[in-house]
Parts: structure tokens; C-alpha cells; sequence
């Protein structure tokens, strides 16, 4: 498999012959307002440019998932810049009313389990924060993908570090696992995604895995840098097997 991390959450995955797309934005710098109520919600989002053109983003892409439809994970731009006839994936039949509204016309709501072409793509649970925030946090999955020939992939999604992520690696043992980790919060109400904590119990329990952490640094609410979870995975001795890249990096597996 090759993924090559764009930016934010969003994910190009190369895996047994297909080229999927994972929550595009695909908007300019700024394209759209900052999130409210946060850190550095004097900046328009996304906070940096694409690391390449859309063109190239969605050149050649078989499907989409969305594991929601936060804007900085399905924003304008890639409502506009996707073909509206593009295979969509997303968690539930709500959120495929939501996309087919805004045009799409192939759009399916995952099962628990799916079998798409001779991959298996499982859906996953996720918990979009912790406490009162899940109030308006709302509903989000992760993905297993699994293949014969490739090795087994967990994108994590929007996530903290809680039960049913723990089941999920206990039960899978997903090789390849890619967490969210920019720590996002508002003024008040705690981590929307994983912390520096989260992440390394995710690599405490699955010490065969690569870890790969994205969604850093693109959105105003981030509260964890790329340089500090380097220290601290360094510090923790877990940075043999974790990945953080920059947008635009690719990684084959």
C-alpha cells in the first residue's frame, strides 16, 4: 500500500489496486471561517496551502470515505472539485442524504462489515471528544481495511483514546494504524482528538505497528505540534515505530 498524506485528515490510500480518497479538504488557505471559540480563531482554515494541486489530489481515485462531515474533513471546495458521480462512502444514512444534497449521486452508507470489489472495508467506532463536548461533537467512524495481499490498515478517524479504539486494536491488530493526534480543542470542554497520551497508548499496546499521526497543524483549534510529540515519543521510547509526517508525505508499506 501507499499513503501519502495530504493534509489535515486527508489521506490518498493506494491499497490492492485502488486509490481511495479519506476526508477531503481541498480548500485554499483560509478558504473557510476559523472554528469558534478556540486557539487562533482570529485565522481563516485551513491554517496552510495543499501540498499539490486538486487535480493530482483526485486524479485516478476509485472512491471516497468520509468517516464524517466536519468541514475541515468534506469541505466546499472538494464538494465542488470531486465528480459528482464519484463512488462516496460514508458512516451512516444521514450523512449520506447530507452528500447526496449537495449533488453526489453515488453515495452508500457503509455496514459494519463491507466487501468492496475483494478488499474488506470494516467501519469502526469513534468518540469525537470526551464529556459535555460530545453534545455537539456528533457521530464519527474509523476504517479497517483489510486485503489477501496487503497488509491491514485502521484509519482511526476523529477520535480520543477510549474503549471501544482499544477493542478495535485488540481485535483487528491492524499493522498500520493512523491516528488524528492534533490534540483540537475549544476554550472549553477538552481533546476532540488524541493528545500525545492517547497516541502512546495506542503504540504501548501495539508495539508491531507503525503509527502514523496526522491531522496537525492545518485547523485553528490544534493544541499538539508535530515537534513536540517527536520529543515526546522520543522521550517515551515509542519513536521507533511512529510516523508524523509533513503534507504531502507518501510512505509505502
Amino acid at each position: 500500500m501507499n499513503i501519502t498524506h495530504v493534509r489535515n485528515a486527508t489521506l490518498i490510500l493506494e491499497y490492492a489496486d485502488k486509490k481511495y480518497l479519506i476526508d477531503p479538504m481541498l480548500g485554499e488557505k483560509g478558504s473557510f471561517p476559523a472554528f469558534p471559540n478556540a486557539p487562533r480563531d482570529d485565522q481563516n482554515n485551513p491554517l496552510v496551502e495543499l501540498p499539490m494541486s486538486v487535480d493530482k489530489i483526485i486524479d485516478g481515485i476509485d472512491a471516497v470515505f468520509l468517516t464524517h462531515l466536519h468541514l475541515d474533513h468534506f469541505d466546499e471546495a472538494a464538494q465542488k472539485s470531486l465528480p459528482k458521480d464519484i463512488k462516496i462512502y460514508t458512516q451512516n444514512d444521514e450523512d449520506a442524504e447530507e452528500v447526496k444534497n449537495v449533488g453526489f449521486t453515488n453515495v452508500e452508507a457503509l455496514e459494519y462489515i463491507n466487501q468492496i470489489g475483494d478488499i474488506q472495508v470494516i467501519k469502526t467506532s469513534g468518540q469525537h471528544g470526551r464529556g459535555e463536548v460530545l453534545e455537539f461533537s456528533g457521530n464519527v467512524c474509523g476504517l479497517i481495511f483489510q486485503h489477501d495481499n496487503e497488509k491491514s490498515l485502521y484509519i482511526a478517524g476523529d477520535t480520543v483514546w477510549y474503549e471501544a479504539v482499544e477493542k478495535t486494536l485488540r481485535t483487528y491488530r491492524p499493522e498500520i494504524i493512523v491516528v488524528n493526534g492534533g490534540d483540537n480543542q475549544f476554550n472549553e470542554g477538552g481533546s476532540l482528538v488524541m493528545d500525545e497520551n492517547d497516541v502512546y497508548e495506542v503504540a504501548k499496546l501495539m508495539p508491531s505497528s507503525e503509527v502514523i499521526v496526522v491531522h496537525m497543524e492545518a485547523v485553528n483549534h490544534w493544541n499538539l505540534s508535530r515537534d513536540y510529540l517527536k520529543q515526546f515519543a522520543q522521550e517515551n521510547q515509542f519513536s521507533s515505530q511512529l510516523k508524523v509526517p509533513n503534507d504531502g508525505d507518501k510512505y509505502t508499506f
